[in-house]
């Protein structure tokens, strides 16, 4: 391989941008460029452009009606739309949160700062898979729960969840359920009618189209308090001038992610499964993240005894390789990743995980290229490392 050969394994953090995407979105950058709000036919022709990609996001997951979906600037933002919205809105019913241990800190932190504003959360524990414990959910549900939050998968060690019984027990307390598929949405089917989805948070660039630019479905009937407030676009609940070029771009993604997501994701499978066995198989005391079967498509979540998962990073950047060590969106902490001590690793465990993340461009032979190269690299870091045992330095 040469040495000039660069292996993007690193998804979960950023997809590159799908060629046709692109096509889409210059076109709105250089001729069509007029405001959606306007009443003129180039006002008109980008009002139009973003009804028919807010269509086809509906179409992606399944959305009753295309005025379920509202455009956002990202996940992060969704997230906190969702989650605030529906608590400050709905307050007079009840001011208790649920949500799960492992969610993403675009979660995490806006039910953290919720607490400071009296509203009670509680975090649900999960097991060594990362599956939530439905008793315990079911436990925790009172009269005054009018909000469950839970990711659909986590990224850091690909565990799908069980939604749709998660809606059921929700439901049975009449209380809303929100629905993080930032990691999942274009890898995995989701049906936001049949899975009892009240709110859905999607991401434009996790399904190859470009950052900037999410959405959240809501789904007729949930009362959200506004988080922008303005000129009133987004049904008045997200106020300002959309992201024309990217709002077409998002569209693009969800039309192609629905074409190709059967193949696609069968086809990445297959990678991640060799991926995985090869990375574990070959070398002594490695272990996987996360569910062996029910995990997504993409994902190769490992950990290797006696070292860090930075340290190798380092080693396999070297020989050309990106892979993560987990959320990118933790990755300035020295603390090692909350996702990974929830389902019960030690601090050590934690921060000898590696994550690998598969995308459209990666081949059989860049697997049995990181397959090749990750042996050596375990054995000389554990060689170099006081906590590795005399025998494994043999």
């Amino acid at each position: 391989m040469s040495k000039t050969k660069r292996i993007y394994m690193d998804h979960t953090a950023g997809k590159p941008v799908d060629p046709h995407v692109m096509e889409a979105m210059m076109l709105y950058m250089k001729s069509l460029y007029g405001n959606p709000s306007s009443v003129h036919s180039f006002g008109q022709e980008a009002r139009q452009a973003i009804e028919e990609a807010r269509t086809k996001i509906a179409e992606l997951i399944n959305a009753e009606r295309k005025e379920s979906i509202i455009f956002t600037s990202g996940a992060t933002e969704s997230n906190n739309m969702a989650i605030k919205g529906v608590t400050y809105r709905n307050k007079d019913r009840g001011t208790h949160i649920i949500t799960s241990s492992i969610e993403h800190m675009s979660v995490l932190n806006p039910c953290k700062f919720l607490m400071t504003k009296g509203f009670k959360v509680t975090f649900l524990p999960v097991d060594q898979y990362g599956f939530v414990n439905l008793r315990s959910l079911e436990k925790e549900l009172t009269s005054e729960t009018i909000l469950v939050s839970i990711m659909y998968a986590n990224g850091e060690i690909g565990t799908i969840q069980p939604v749709k019984k998660i809606s059921q027990i929700v439901h049975g307390k009449n209380a809303y359920l929100h629905v993080d598929a930032a990691t999942a949405n274009g890898q995995v089917p989701i049906d936001v009618d049949n899975e009892g989805i009240d709110l859905l948070t999607i991401s434009s660039n996790d399904m190859y189209g470009p950052k900037g630019v999410g959405a959240l479905y809501i789904r007729k009937g949930t009362r959200l308090k506004p988080s922008i407030h303005g000129g009133g676009q987004e049904r008045g609940l997200r106020s300002g001038t959309e992201n024309l070029p990217g709002i077409v771009g998002f569209g693009k993604a969800a039309e192609i992610a629905k074409k190709e997501m059967p193949t696609e994701s069968g086809r990445l499978k297959t990678l991640r499964d060799k991926l995985i066995k090869g990375l574990l198989d070959n070398i002594p005391r490695s272990f996987l993240n996360g569910h062996p079967t029910k995990r997504l498509p993409n994902n190769a979540a490992v950990r290797y005894s006696f070292i860090e998962g930075e340290s190798i990073l380092l080693d396999l950047d070297l020989k050309g390789v990106a892979a993560s060590s987990g959320s990118a969106c933790t990755a300035k902490t020295l603390e090692p990743s909350h996702a990974l001590r929830a389902i019960g690793l030690k601090h050590e465990e934690a921060h000898g995980s590696l994550l690998f993340t598969l995308g459209k461009q990666n081949t059989e032979g860049e697997v049995d290229y990181a397959i090749r190269i990750m042996p050596d690299i375990v054995k000389r870091l554990r060689e170099m490392s006081p906590l590795t045992p005399k025998e494994l330095k043999e």
